[in-house]
């Protein structure tokens, strides 16, 4: 007998088979594929120069309009400090037992407000740009970083402002000024993390944008921009007592009591939250790095359907 050994016919030749050889002999690649981690931080820091740029350019051309120009960037936060003053420091009385009570109000409303419009221009940063993001092939983190960037730099020009009210209310300068440094460092790692995740949710759901500001008024509130937590707390006997630490340990707080402590010599660190430092690294490592590698993941959607 004789035995016949049948082999499988070999599989059809698909059309997809054809491009796919077709596209490995010439090097091609599939476009606005996502990058390995290592190749996508390469690329960005490639593009350094384009950030700080972008940056720039839209600070510059933000109250291009208006005739006072660029006065408004120092001007929109001290009148809304003005306005928070008279509402909550007159009218509701916060300013009592709060030593320097209107450098305290400045710094907790120029650090918030910092945070404030990193977020609410993170969560518009590809949905907003949709025209630019579909145009030119770049790595999509360099816009909700060049935001971030934009706003740090207008927060610069009230830090100048900052600095001749603390003069003018006797606040003396002080070696400790010098903390400010790395406590914007902090922030701004926490803020590019935190605007990476919301433009990342509002790639996919535009309408996160028309939520934020009721979600960052709440935040705002209970951050201490405009009162003491500590006095604000002792003077509600029935809260229970994790309500203090969770509020003082709220990245948007420890941020400002930072700054604070940085800048007033009436704030003492007894003020603020136990390990300061190791909270604010902490919140700024979890959420620049997370929220890098969360935009990330997403980098080939951008832009898309």
């Amino acid at each position: 007998m004789t035995q016949v050994l049948h082999t499988p016919p070999p599989a059809p030749v698909t059309a997809e088979d054809d491009l796919a050889a077709l596209a490995a002999r010439y090097g091609l690649s599939v476009s606005g594929a996502r990058p390995s981690l290592p190749a996508y931080i390469r690329q960005l820091w490639a593009r350094r120069h384009f950030i700080v740029a972008f940056a720039t350019a839209k600070l510059t051309a933000q109250y291009a309009q208006a005739k006072l120009g660029q006065v408004w960037q120092v001007m929109t936060p001290l009148l809304n400090a003005a306005v928070y003053y008279f509402i909550f420091g007159v009218l509701l009385g916060t300013k009592r037992g709060v030593p320097d009570y209107i450098p305290f109000l400045v710094t907790g409303v120029f650090i918030w407000t910092f945070t404030q419009s990193s977020i609410m221009v993170g969560t518009r940063a590809i949905s907003g740009n949709l025209g630019l993001v579909r145009a030119l092939h770049f790595p999509r983190a360099a816009l909700p970083i060049s935001f971030c960037l934009q706003q740090l730099q207008q927060l610069l020009f009230s830090m100048a402002a900052l600095v001749v009210i603390l003069l003018c209310f006797g606040v003396p300068v002080a070696a400790s000024w010098l903390l400010a440094i790395p406590a914007l460092i902090l922030q701004f790692s926490f803020n590019a993390g935190i605007a990476m995740i919301m433009a990342r949710w509002g790639a996919k759901t535009p309408d996160i944008a028309q939520l934020m500001p009721f979600v960052l008024r709440t935040w705002m509130y209970i951050s201490g921009v405009m009162w003491n937590i500590d006095k604000l707390t002792k003077n509600h006997h029935g809260l229970p007592a994790w309500v203090n630490p969770v509020l003082k340990g709220n990245p948007a707080a420890v941020y400002i009591d930072l700054m604070r402590y940085a800048l007033i010599d009436s704030f003492h660190s007894s003020q603020l939250p136990p390990h300061v430092w190791i909270l604010a690294t902490g919140w700024a490592v979890l959420f620049g790095v997370g929220g890098f590698i969360y935009f990330w993941k997403a980098e080939e959607t951008y832009g898309r359907g």
